[in-house]
């Protein structure tokens, strides 16, 4: 038996979860189809998920078509929960992308198919609801081939579309043959010479597959079960099986933690290679800490059942490790993982009701950022205040719902605001001495901040010798300078630089053989992470820095008599259109708009396009802002932008 771990992937509202109820119930593993609708499906179990007809969470559930298992992972199809998508990628072996034959494609549709190309994962597509009044095939062929740059092949027609009678005739046509013989040369000289044997055009079907050439695409209907059989053998027959060395050394990736009923952290891990057993000590994550795995429950046929043995290729949830964190790697690390999507760019600040006790409310945020890193939290203490970051507008509505049905804490938020970045205007340097002037500190510390190209992050290099003192006091700089670069001149996050250490100086430790040991007159780690603070922003000061906001591209289609109106209202949103152009009746539109002015954008296009117009946006790039007051942000820090006050905070021993 061999094993395929399967993403279904779909825009919102395209019918994936139904689907994926209609799969598990055609192949026995559930009696009765549930409904979105009703609440009563397998994967979305949680109450929100329920109540708003979405998926939230990624899901799993195991399934076997005779002599292959299928671990199908349901994922979400909102845009503000795109990072739950990001973490299933990276386990996948293959995916199903379903697509409405009444909607289309759709903005979601060509961000996902442009991420699963490049990372090359086999993929079917199964275009649903054709028993929906105003469905189509054809259209939604053209738009498959035309809007995502995909080599599609029908895996057969449609019959009475459009009407509950409505069904997929399964059969390769001529337009089969022309899409593969564009990959294949032999196959090419064959069509040309006469007929082409069945069993040869399959063979290039599958192979062409599984090398992420074409597509095969699939008709049918959730709600009925038309086309879902033929979705099934083209899922056993088509894609890949889980690949994985048994003998090898021990390597996974968690991409999902969630709590158990008792608190318990619970592990959603792939194995590529070797095995994982109940009782080993494995490392994981980057300090490569190790902890003992507990308990292993495997996904089979349906249910997870409790397994002494994780086997390579396997998907299985793993108790016992309390400090893993999604992304991490279990074992032999395979590559760095990478964010596949761009992460969040906005900001709000939680505020608790009267009657929320804000130790809990810190404990349970903490708890969902610890399901989903990137949603990063940021504690005011001198505020009392959390801020939380965002994708979009609908995660404000499911964080405050889960804290209210999971935590029985009441919350409400302020207005959600751009997450800025600074970027050094110039070359700035200082340096503060041991014993010398205002310095209290027992250190001395001298570094220069210099601008580094866009994306290059935060590089800390060294002008003096290693030897010259105790390498824990270079690591103490290196690690408070990462700190204090996390809230710039302005209070965002300083990126793209080079921080250099170009001076250095400590008090040794004074021992017996001069005059008895005086710890106040040796340095310490905490010398040099109170001293690199204050040198590191005069250093930011004389460079200087800028304030850079989000900025999405957007690609918007809308009936050409409609774009009129649009225009004016994209130039007061701060949008710039860089690129026109007409598709049949439409007219679309391509540019750049803040990441702040995106979710107004949304609420406003219906009207303005009677409801026609689609929007696709996606983080692109940060832009310095160059209109209005520079945006700032509250600092959470000791704030070493005001010396006494940080002094104060920071040291007694504060020189007169």
């Amino acid at each position: 038996m061999h094993l395929l771990n399967l993403g279904i992937l779909a825009h919102v509202d395209a019918g994936k979860t139904s689907l994926t109820e209609r799969l598990l119930h055609s192949v026995g593993v559930i009696d009765e189809i549930g409904s979105v609708d009703t609440g009563t499906t397998q994967t979305d179990t949680l109450a929100l998920e329920r109540r708003r007809g979405i998926t939230i969470k990624s899901a799993v559930v195991s399934f076997a078509v005779d002599d292959v298992t299928v671990n199908l992972i349901d994922t979400p199809g909102h845009p503000d929960f795109i990072a739950e998508v990001e973490r299933v990628l990276g386990v996948l072996d293959g995916a199903v992308l379903v697509v409405s034959a009444v909607e289309g494609v759709q903005a979601q549709t060509r961000v996902l198919m442009r991420t699963l190309r490049r990372l090359r994962i086999p993929t079917l597509v199964f275009v649903n609801k054709i028993d929906r009044r105003g469905a189509e095939d054809e259209r939604v062929l053209r738009a498959l081939s035309e809007r995502l740059c995909a080599a599609v092949v029908p895996m057969g027609t449609t019959d009475a579309l459009g009407t509950r009678e409505a069904r997929f005739v399964p059969g390769l046509g001529p337009r089969a043959l022309d899409v593969l013989a564009d990959h294949d040369d032999d196959l090419l000289s064959r069509y040309l010479e006469g007929a082409v044997p069945d069993d040869r055009l399959h063979a290039a079907l599958v192979d062409q597959t599984r090398r992420c050439l074409v597509h095969p695409v699939y008709f049918g209907s959730a709600a009925t079960g038309a086309g879902v059989a033929e979705l099934v053998a083209g899922i056993k027959e088509l894609l890949p099986a889980a690949d994985g060395d048994p003998e090898g050394p021990l390597s996974g990736t968690v991409f999902k933690v969630e709590r158990g009923p008792a608190g318990e952290k619970i592990a959603y891990a792939r194995v590529f290679s070797g095995a994982l057993r109940i009782r080993d000590r494995i490392p994981f994550g980057e300090p490569r800490e190790e902890g003992r795995v507990t308990a292993i429950s495997v996904f089979d046929r349906g249910a997870d059942n409790r397994r002494d043995t994780v086997p390579a290729g396997r998907i299985a949830k793993l108790w016992g490790l309390e400090g893993i964190r999604i992304g991490d790697a279990l074992g032999e690390p395979r590559t760095a993982h990478e964010h596949h999507f761009a992460p969040p760019t906005l900001e709000t600040v939680v505020v608790p009701g009267p009657a929320t006790d804000r130790g809990a409310l810190h404990l349970a945020l903490t708890r969902l950022a610890e399901q989903d890193p990137l949603i990063g939290l940021r504690h005011d203490e001198v505020r009392r205040e959390t801020s939380v970051s965002l994708y979009g507008e609908v995660q404000k509505e499911v964080i405050e719902a889960t804290l209210a049905d999971e935590f029985g804490l009441d919350v409400t938020f302020r207005e959600t605001t751009p997450l800025c970045v600074e970027r050094p205007a110039g070359t700035g340097e200082a340096a503060e001495f041991n014993k010398r002037g205002e310095n209290p500190f027992l250190a001395t510390v001298g570094l220069r901040v210099d601008p580094a190209p866009v994306g290059a992050g935060v590089d800390f290099r060294l002008e003096v010798e290693l030897g010259s003192m105790p390498y824990a006091f270079f690591k103490a700089v290196e690690d408070t300078v990462r700190d204090t670069l996390t809230q710039g001149l302005h209070g965002w996050q300083v990126t793209d630089c080079t921080v250099t250490m170009t001076r250095c100086g400590y008090s040794p430790r004074q021992s017996h053989a001069h005059q008895g040991f005086d710890k106040s007159m040796s340095s310490t780690g905490a010398d040099f992470r109170g001293l690199t603070p204050l040198v590191l922003v005069e250093a930011l000061r004389r460079a200087g820095t800028r304030v850079h906001e989000p900025m999405h591209r957007f690609r918007l289609e809308a009936p050409a008599d409609t774009l009129g109106a649009l225009l004016p209202v994209l130039a007061a949103l701060r949008a710039v259109p860089r690129t026109t152009a007409s598709r049949g009746d439409s007219g679309v539109l391509e540019g750049v708009v803040p990441a702040e002015r995106v979710h107004e954008l949304e609420q406003r296009l219906p009207g303005l396009t009677r409801g026609e117009g689609e929007l696709e946006s996606v983080f692109d790039h940060y832009a310095p802002v160059t209109r209005g007051t520079v945006p700032r942000r509250p600092r959470t820090d000791h704030n070493p932008l005001e010396r006494k006050e940080y002094l104060l905070n920071v040291t007694r021993r504060v020189g007169s």
